[in-house]
């Protein structure tokens, strides 16, 4: 058997009042909330991912302004390892309400009704990250060396 990890980016978009930007999603036949997420295309650049990913799941326009940190998860349902990218950006402007399909819904949710979501999460990552942001994790963006388009 082959190890195929999965590359993925994810986003954590804060507003000026303190909410954070999810997605609730339908997965395997359940409605989670993840943030804005997915997988790096062929040709992409991991920045460019998180802006498309966010665009694509949310409709809002983001800039990533710094870069969180790489997490692995490892799929407990089906063993499926997956390196996240986690970037910090800034909310730029709500520009379409059409969303990924399978996504249900946009939403913007304070800290403590994110923690009350407990098994809703689509992964304890999705916690894990904001908890790291709130904590004052950064990195420039240029720590990710990719080569140019």
């Amino acid at each position: 058997m082959t190890w195929t990890p999965h590359a993925t980016v994810a986003v954590i978009v804060e507003d000026d009042q303190g909410r954070f930007l999810l997605v609730e999603e339908v997965v395997e036949g359940r409605r989670v909330f993840n943030q804005p997420a997915g997988h790096i295309e062929e040709g992409e650049s991991v920045i460019q991912a998180a802006r498309r990913e966010a665009l694509e799941e949310t409709g809002w326009r983001v800039e990533p302004h710094a870069f969180l940190g790489m997490y692995r998860y490892v799929a407990p349902a089906n063993g499926v390892t997956y390196f996240r990218f986690c970037f910090a950006a800034h909310p730029r402007r709500h520009v379409t309400d059409e969303l990924d399909d399978g996504i249900v819904a946009a939403h913007w949710l304070p800290l403590e009704e994110i923690r009350q979501l407990g098994e809703r999460l689509r992964s304890p990552m999705v916690l894990d990250c904001i908890l790291d942001y709130r904590k004052g994790r950064r990195f420039p963006l240029d720590v990710i060396v990719e080569p140019e388009a």
